[in-house]
């Protein structure tokens, strides 16, 4: 069975930006990122990694809204 990853960034000029922001919060949890591939890593660490990254992104989509940004 192959195994097709669905991890692609829909705008492609975004990487860097979104690799900046999943360091930023795994530091905040306090999980190690290593450059590249973090196979290693349990699921309750990546669990925690991309739950920080949810609730800022959600956070930030909440304050735009009150600023009356649309999104």
């Amino acid at each position: 069975m192959a195994n097709k990853s669905n991890n692609s960034v829909v705008v492609p000029q975004a990487r860097a930006a979104m690799d900046k922001f999943k360091m930023e919060a795994a530091n905040e949890v306090g999980v190690q990122l290593k450059e590249g591939y973090n196979g290693d890593l349990t699921s309750r660490q990546a669990g925690s990694i991309g739950g920080q990254m949810v609730k800022k992104m959600i956070q930030k989509a909440e304050q735009d809204m009150a600023n009356g940004q649309s999104m």
